[in-house]
């Protein structure tokens, strides 16, 4: 049977002042510089260093070696041979290094974040932190075992049709024993075996399937595959997979097991504020219960393949993904071989997944691309390529808002398609949302349209009664996703929304709201310790359990002798009170606002059946200076 040993612990790092020091992984060296702007965190190489004894094995194994993520090229060598290369920093990579073991081994993995025009991602709005990130691990297998080279696969691939009541289970493996047998059992959640069959391609029927359903059900079950060579077991594998249907109207959006199911949601990035990409799964689950807080049933996991934690994560609670490689702003015609081997790694490695409904095929690519005919022909390469490994599921991608609604990358290569629209933040006039979306929904009627970001930049320590875009004050964002939230709801076509972002992250080459390295568009701090206000919008929006919110509570210290106080929930009726007096009752849906005088210091209390609320403000004779965006804090532009 596979035994597993981790290889997290004592590593020698020398880093880019040339010294050595002793840490344990995961490990990023940008995690500092890489978020404190000026566009010049350190990127170059990087050699990580360890010793380890040969693992146990017998004649008749293998050891192989595995990184689930180092960004972004690696070069692995073992006692003095390169055994592996690998480009592409988001993706699992493995070898078999048993023939170059010996009893001490000292394994040196050069890590290469640099600038170069060959491996994605080199221009985008995010840091491309340099180091190993994700888990290493030693696996040893018998020498007959289902395929572990394979594009960093499971060496298994689930796919189940709905028939009526029962769902058809196509199960394909992969193995290197000729005279082997591969032996399937189904499970569902309780572990009771629901089919079974044999072979390397075969087809299952489960009666009376139960449905993965989305956040209200996210039912799975699992498959375990059986490798037996003269009727002794070699190998064994397994995958939990769900079964669902679904489509996309262009009239009515997103379908899913045949009802109507809006995709509304956010999209992710992967780094906390200290630590990078170097995550643990605390901070994983930690994100994901953020995002279940809000109500969100989709997420777009921007603009990489992500951790497969966190893909299972997506399953277990029901979110439906989206997943896409970092083909991103700027095409790089030496660069086509990498997108295709990320494309293929990311679809191996995450096929089972139920959650994952469409690929990603690029982001904002037209934004600096000379060659647009050679981009193109990359783009089909990826489209076809995705419907040869899976024609289950479309392709998308996601189009900058300056490449125009006639632009061949909108409407002739993908399934679907998705913008990035900031319309209201970057360009003046949040009406005009409504403009761009009717006139190409009427130009392409059979196009289905959704929204792959929108947002705006928002500092939870900058405020005003009269906010205005660009202020980049907690005020303004809640009015501009007031303002968007209303807007897809008298849109049921879209098929599918994606804020950006649901965290604050690191883009070092930002300069915004007095905090450089930052994009502050996140309904949550970088830190995940603030939820800012339109956090609460969402959550009235698109969540049932009773709530009450009162906003501006950072918005502290007001000159104005009569002032707004806003409240969200998603109750039907709020009443305020000011120092224990009641304001006022009102009737609403998910948006309160009251207005009081201000004398001194008000003790606020927002009542919404049993669910209560507080929050204390104060009368000041002029305003503060604290609240308003300094001359050296950003413009609000783009970081193009």
């Amino acid at each position: 049977m596979r035994k597993y040993e981790s290889l997290m612990k004592n590593w020698q790092f020398q880093g880019p002042d040339g010294n050595i020091r002793v840490l344990d992984l995961p490990h990023t060296w940008n995690a500092k510089d890489g978020q404190d702007g000026g566009n010049d965190y350190w990127r170059g190489t990087c050699l990580y260093t360890k010793t380890f004894p040969k693992p146990a094995f017998g004649a008749g194994e293998r050891v192989y070696l595995e990184f689930a993520g180092v960004n972004a090229s690696a070069r692995v060598v073992l006692n003095g041979k390169a055994v592996m290369t690998h480009d592409g920093g988001y993706s699992t990579f493995r070898g078999d290094i048993t023939d170059s073991l010996k009893a001490e081994n000292e394994l040196v993995v050069a890590v290469d974040n640099s600038v170069n025009d060959r491996v994605y991602p080199q221009k985008a709005d995010f840091t491309f932190y340099g180091g190993i990130y994700r888990e290493v691990r030693l696996i040893t297998v018998n020498e007959n075992h289902f395929d572990m080279d394979h594009f960093g696969g499971p060496g298994i691939a689930v796919h189940a049709t709905v028939q009526d009541a029962d769902a058809l289970v196509w199960v394909r493996t992969w193995h290197n024993a000729p005279q082997g047998q591969v032996a399937l059992t189904l499970k569902d959640a309780g572990g009771n075996t629901v089919a079974a069959g044999s072979g390397t391609d075969t087809e299952l029927v489960i009666p009376n399937v139960h449905l993965w359903d989305g956040i209200r059900d996210p039912y799975l079950y699992t498959c375990e595959a059986v490798l037996t060579v003269d009727g002794v077991e070699t190998d064994r594998v397994s995958t939990t997979f769900g079964v669902r249907y679904f489509h996309v109207d262009p009239q009515k959006g997103f379908f899913l097991n045949g009802r109507s199911y809006p995709l509304r949601g956010v999209c992710r990035h992967q780094d906390w504020k200290g630590i990078g990409n170097a995550l643990s799964k605390e901070h994983h689950d930690t994100d994901m219960a953020m995002i279940r807080e809000i109500g969100a049933n989709t997420i777009r996991l921007a603009h990489y393949q992500h951790d497969q934690y966190f893909y299972d994560l997506c399953d277990k609670y029901g979110m439906v993904v989206w997943a896409e490689i970092p083909y991103i702003s700027e095409h790089m015609p030496n660069g086509r071989e990498n997108t295709v081997s990320q494309m293929k790694e990311l679809i191996v490695q995450n096929y089972n997944h139920p959650s994952i409904c469409v690929w990603g095929i690029s982001n904002e690519i037209t934004i600096s691309t000379k060659n647009k005919k050679d981009m193109l022909d990359n783009h089909r390469v990826l489209n076809e390529l995705i419907h040869e490994l899976d024609p289950s599921r479309p392709t998308t991608l996601a189009c900058y808002a300056v490449c125009g609604p006639f632009n061949p990358v909108a409407h002739q290569v993908s399934d679907i398609v998705s913008w990035n629209l900031y319309l209201g933040w970057y360009v003046p006039g949040m009406f005009l949302n409504d403009l761009w979306v009717d006139f190409f929904h009427k130009v392409y009627p059979n196009r289905c349209l959704g929204y792959s970001e929108y947002g705006c930049e928002c500092m939870p320590n900058l405020h005003s009664s009269h906010p205005r875009r660009g202020d980049q004050s907690e005020e303004y964002q809640c009015l501009y996703n007031e303002y968007m939230l209303k807007f897809f709801e008298k849109r049921p076509f879209m098929w599918a929304t994606h804020l950006w972002n649901m965290f604050d992250f690191a883009a070092d080459a930002r300069n915004q709201g007095g905090e450089p390295g930052m994009n502050h568009k996140g309904l949550v701090t970088f830190d995940r310790k603030i939820k800012k206000d339109s956090f609460f919008i969402y959550k009235a929006y698109w969540t049932k359990e009773p709530f009450v919110h009162i906003c501006g509570r950072r918005y502290i210290n007001r000159a104005e002798q009569e002032t707004t106080v806003k409240v969200y929930s998603n109750c039907s009726r709020v009443t305020l009170y000011a120092n224990g007096k009641e304001v006022a009752t009102q009737e609403g849906d998910k948006v309160f606002t009251f207005r009081l005088p201000l004398n001194g210091e008000v003790k606020l209390e927002a009542v919404a059946g049993e669910q209560r609320d507080e929050a204390r403000i104060r009368y000041v004779s002029k305003p503060d200076p604290s609240y308003k965006l300094g001359k050296d804090g950003g413009n609000g532009g783009n970081w193009t």
